[in-house]
């Protein structure tokens, strides 16, 4: 928000204005007047400011725009008293600055009129739009971000490869449990019917003798 500059400036004070969000304002000069108004601004913030200068006309009793008339724009950091801005423009102009530091930053503007003892005063009407723009991107943050990000994304593949692996071994040791599991029981199957074999073989063979036994106890 604009607040008129603080009585520690040697120029001329400005007005007492309380401005909305959108940070725009007219006020009036003369041919010697310097306007400074406080602007607080965070770090690396953009600000743009879009001035119009009108000058009273007597023929048609209003204010008019002049070609001849030009401002001057002037931005300063208040607690260093760096010099951000200092530029003179038209009467319909832009300026536009970014701030190194977070704090209060002085916006005076006047005009290239000079005062004159004879001959009648300028009076300027001048409409003023300031916008504090969003912070400026960092782009050694967000190169640090992204590579920050590739590395995770990098150790997200590798991890994902290395479940692939585990997982193909796994169905492979599967494949050969289950390939075991059939030639065992396969074998136990073929085992089971050499008992059965062998049993029965046995059994024929018992019988058969008994049967023997049996006759030549008859014969004799």
């Amino acid at each position: 928000m604009l607040f008129p500059s603080r009585p520690g400036f040697s120029l001329p004070l400005c007005l007492l204005l309380f401005l909305s969000t959108v940070n725009a304002l007219h006020f009036y000069l003369d041919a010697n007047e310097k306007r400074c108004f406080i602007e607080e601004v965070p770090s690396d913030t953009v600000l743009e400011g879009h001035y119009r200068a009108l000058e009273w006309n007597e023929q048609s009793q209003e204010y008019k725009i002049n070609d001849e008339l030009g401002i001057t724009v002037e931005v300063t950091e208040v607690e260093t008293g760096h010099s951000v801005v200092n530029t003179r423009g038209p009467s319909d102009g832009r300026f536009t600055f970014t701030s190194h530091d977070s704090g209060d930053h002085s916006i005076c503007l006047s005009t290239n009129y000079s005062s004159t003892w004879f001959g009648p005063m300028a009076h300027i009407r001048l409409h003023l739009d300031v916008v504090v723009g969003s912070t400026k991107p960092d782009s050694d943050h967000d190169r640090g971000h992204i590579s920050s990000l590739a590395s995770r994304i990098r150790d997200l593949n590798m991890k994902i490869e290395d479940i692939r692996r585990e997982q193909q071994y796994q169905r492979e040791r599967e494949a050969d449990f289950r390939d075991l599991s059939e030639v065992t029981n396969s074998r136990a199957v073929w085992y089971s019917i050499a008992q059965i074999s062998v049993l029965l073989v046995t059994c024929a063979w018992q019988l058969r003798h008994l049967r023997r036994f049996f006759e030549d106890r008859k014969m004799r």
